[in-house]
């Protein structure tokens, strides 16, 4: 697509990549932001559309980066390239961003910085740059990023909002990488017939038969890299008749083999320049220039590689192309690699970049050494220091490779193994741990092993099979580390809880071996004994000693258990204790930048935010959940997405997803994903008024008594039945229910008590107890429970005749579930309301979800902060946006309320 002349690079065929990426520029200009990632084959020309970027910027400040493949797994090393220009505004951050950036590349030691902090402080440094001229940051190669830069430039891009700041990837198209496939994509393909055509003939130097030409063209599929190399280096009789001309092997190992043949024939010299810059990927000059003289390479060894256009050394060294530096690197022999690693170590400071100096050392050296193995491990606690888990997990591997003590090489992979889980890697772990297990390990080491394949395997998919795999190491652990012991039988015990169903005997046999595993009184321990009693000494045994647990949950590292303690809050019937735990983890999670506890922490946010009647707020909590997913490669043990998907009612989407997890519940012998499907089933069935479908999915979930979801099959159950003609099912269900809650004197206990009484109880009480629901289920916490609480009022008032009354409660029904965005209820409410007259003015049409007056949900909440008086950069920090971004949200929210300042913000929010 580039092709060089004496006028500079001109771009063929590009007229739709050039209009939209000019359209970026005007935008950034501008003042607004945006995030785009040009996808496409190797050499299709997505570099080339960056240096048009670049060349046509004017007045907007350019940065770059670029990944490269041997340095991928140096934390944060792209991102310090991107950076680097704005090192000097580092102090205009707040001091944690600050502390996070400066460990992260190097300049200070620290505690390990979480990847939020790091994303928020990337994400002010460059929206800083920003206030002053208008950014582009350009990334290309994307998929040879490091992992901690990748995240972090992901985490960016996803909060563009109004910064005068663009975010341009140039990412491989197939490349694996995950991280930003839900960004804005301008696919780059192969050029047109007629500009491919003319490329092609445009580096012909001889005739060519049609039919090769044809060939060519087909086979290179207007991919100008191709085009351009594919020619280069074969012979007239190659090209005339296409003896070897085109091979079947694929597009880019052909480029890269043309690059190859190119290389070859250059003076040994030149190719030991080449094969050294492609070792050395940081472009730096001076230290490229001092390996080759140690190397004896003369000043002019370069020189026919750069008039060959395969490379450029001025004030950094750079590649043509990045294949050019893969051909280098993969034509180089073992020998000529090691040479080159051994003096790029010779040459690297020690105390300015002792890493990649130990990284060289590693590569130069051919069998264990003690020494280069002890520094790989000092590498790895720096790398650890900066939040590179995957540059540590590399320099322990790689010290594993070296060290000739059999014994510390099995610990050094069960400490790589485990460095790969918290990065994210999960695959990575079973063959460091299978490698770790060939010698010998300390009993300590193999259970730790044992534990991380089963935390894994349990991480990955939450089924059933972590739970025996959990216990066993739990049980070797018990008399080498005894906290970690009863941590691991939680954890086990936990895997037993979400097999439910679906787990036979497990949770008996886990609770049975983790009876004596409680050291303490702490919150873990009382948890630990209160989910033992719970499987076996009966539930009302249970229920007082985990109400103790939850009342001991006060350590900030005990929301880590968030994941067992919130069904434990649903069991004792605590909402607004579940409430305020969700609230409270989300809020630490983002304190604190937790990765690892955030997407859990949101989809528990979102259940809560669910039965509170904010739908839109859920849906909005569980996409940041999965967009924080896609980051870490982990998952979210709560589907409240089902259950949203049901009250939205959008039939058929609804049952999509619930079969879809009814079959990942089936294949990972998952029962509380079962019981929490078929209970979303029923709560879409009820909704519509398919009363008979929605019977039997009730029955389906209050089948198993599952930690926290017993009650909601129950009462679905009863309302079924009911409405279904089925009184014998719905007094039996309303009699389970009563012993479920008795006991409980919460208001959420007392309103499922109240309402399953009112629906199939004595008849002559049916009033009374329809006015207790109601009461009892108004809070907050229990508002779309509270809801349906009217509604189903109002339809027992309209067949008693009481038609007037009826409509009071429907209408209340109607509009908020109208206004939360809960169809399937709705439109049953508004066939209630018709049927008493008082619905012929009511729209059948259901509004899309908003929170607050005509304030979208980030709106609603950058109100609601700024009214408790926070400032833009404490809101910022708390909703991981740019102080710039709220003060923009803010100008719209003034304006949608018809004010002019905060002063008048908390008057106008009523």
């Amino acid at each position: 697509m580039m092709l060089v002349k004496t006028g500079g690079p001109e771009l063929r065929g590009r007229q739709r990549e050039q209009r939209e990426l000019d359209r970026l520029l005007r935008e950034v200009r501008d003042g607004h932001s945006r995030a785009l990632v040009l996808r496409g084959e190797a050499g299709a020309g997505k570099t080339a559309l960056l240096h048009h970027l670049a060349g046509s910027a004017d007045g907007v400040r350019v940065l770059r980066a670029s990944g490269v493949e041997c340095e991928s797994e140096i934390a944060c090393s792209a991102l310090q390239q991107l950076c680097a220009p704005l090192l000097g505004d580092l102090d205009r951050l707040p001091e944690p961003q600050r502390a996070a950036l400066s460990v992260a590349f190097g300049q200070r030691a620290g505690e390990t910085p979480e990847l939020l902090v790091l994303g928020m402080a990337t994400l002010g440094l460059l929206a800083g740059a920003a206030r002053r001229q208008p950014v582009v940051c350009l990334v290309d190669d994307v998929q040879w990023l490091d992992r901690l830069s990748g995240l972090i430039l992901a985490f960016v891009a996803r909060r563009l909002e109004s910064e005068a700041l663009g975010l341009v990837f140039a990412a491989r198209d197939p490349s694996g990488e995950p991280i930003l496939t839900d960004l804005p994509e301008l696919r780059v393909e192969g050029l047109p017939e007629p500009d491919a055509r003319a490329l092609l003939d445009s580096v012909l130097t001889g005739p060519v038969d049609s039919r090769v030409r044809d060939r060519i063209l087909a086979e290179t599929r207007g991919n100008p890299l191709a085009l351009l190399e594919l020619t280069r280096g074969l012979s007239p009789a190659e090209l005339a008749f296409g003896f070897g001309g085109c091979g079947t092997a694929p597009l880019e190992s052909r480029v890269e083999q043309g690059f190859r043949r190119r290389i070859a024939a250059l003076p040994a010299e030149t190719r030991k320049v080449l094969i050294t810059a492609a070792v050395e990927p940081v472009g730096d000059v001076l230290l490229l220039r001092r390996a080759l003289e140690r190397m004896g390479a003369g000043p002019d060894a370069a020189a026919p590689a750069e008039i060959d256009g395969l490379i450029e050394i001025g004030t950094a060294v750079r590649f043509a192309h990045p294949l050019v530096r893969s051909a280098a690197w993969r034509s180089a022999d073992l020998s000529e690699l090691r040479e080159a690693h051994r003096v790029l170590a010779e040459v690297t400071d020690a105390e300015r970049d002792p890493d990649r100096r130990a990284w060289h050392r590693a590569h130069a050296t051919a069998g264990p050494d003690q020494e280069v193995a002890a520094e790989l491990e000092r590498s790895a606690g720096r790398a650890l220091a900066r939040g590179g888990r995957s540059a540590a997990a590399a320099f322990l591997e790689r010290a594993a490779e070296l060290t000739s003590d059999q014994r510390r090489r099995g610990a050094l992979l069960v400490a790589a193994a485990g460095t790969r889980a918290h990065a994210g890697s999960y695959a990575l772990v079973p063959d460091l741990l299978a490698a770790a297990e060939i010698g010998p390990l300390s009993d300590l080491e193999r259970a730790q092993a044992e534990r991380l394949r089963a935390q894994v395997s349990f991480a990955v998919t939450h089924g059933r099979e972590a739970g025996p795999a959990l216990l066993a190491a739990a049980g070797r652990l018990r008399s080498l580390d005894p906290v970690a012991a009863r941590d691991t039988y939680l954890s086990a015990v936990g895997a037993a809880l979400y097999a439910g169903r679906l787990g036979g005997d497990d949770l008996r046999r886990t609770a049975e071996q983790a009876r004596d595993a409680v050291i303490g009184e702490s919150f873990r321990d009382l948890l630990l004994a209160g989910l033992v009693g719970w499987a076996l000494d009966g539930r009302d045994a249970a229920l007082p000693l985990l109400g103790r647990a939850l009342d001991a949950m006060t350590e900030p590292e005990d929301i880590a258990l968030v994941w067992l303690a919130s069904p434990v809050a649903h069991e004792l019937h605590r909402m607004a204790d579940a409430d305020r735990m969700s609230e409270r983890a989300v809020a630490f999670a983002r304190d604190t930048g937790s990765l690892s506890l955030l997407p859990t922490a949101l989809a528990l946010r979102s259940r809560s935010l669910l039965y509170a009647g904010r739908l839109a707020d859920a849906a909005r909590l569980l996409d940041e959940a999965d967009a924080v997913v896609r980051l870490t490669g982990g998952s979210v043990m709560q589907p409240t997405g089902l259950v949203l998907a049901a009250y939205r009612g959008r039939e058929q989407e609804a049952l999509d997803l619930i079969e879809a997890s009814l079959r990942d519940a089936a294949a990972w012998d998952d029962g509380r994903r079962h019981t929490i499907a078929a209970h979303a089933k029923a709560v879409l069935h009820n909704g519509l008024g398919n009363h008979r479908a929605a019977l039997e999915a009730a029955r389906d979930s209050a089948a198993h008594p599952d930690l926290g979801l017993r009650q909601w099959g129950l009462l679905e159950l009863v309302e079924a039945a009911t409405y279904a003609g089925e009184p014998a099912t719905a007094a039996g269900a309303r009699e389970s229910l009563t012993r479920w809650t008795h006991g409980l004197g919460t208001p959420w206990a007392r309103g499922l008590r109240a309402l399953a009484d009112a629906l199939a109880g004595p008849r002559e009480r049916a009033e009374e107890r329809f006015r207790d629901a109601v009461e009892d289920l108004s809070a907050s916490s229990t508002a779309l429970e509270g809801h349906r609480a009217h509604l189903l009022f109002g339809e027992w008032l309209r067949r008693a005749g009481r038609r007037s009354e009826a409509r009071v409660h429907l209408r209340t029904a109607y509009e908020a579930f109208r206004a939360m965005g809960a169809e399937g209820f709705a439109e049953r409410a508004c066939r209630e309301l018709a049927a008493t007259g008082g619905g012929a003015t009511i729209s059948r049409r259901v509004a899309d979800p908003r929170t607050g007056e005509s304030l979208t949900p980030q709106e609603g909440t950058i109100a609601g902060l700024a009214v408790q008086g926070r400032t833009n950069v404490e809101i910022a920090g708390s909703l991981f946006l740019s102080p710039r971004t709220v003060e923009w949200h803010l100008r719209k929210i003034y304006t949608k309320l018809g004010i002019a300042s905060r002063r008048e913000l908390t008057a106008a929010l009523g």
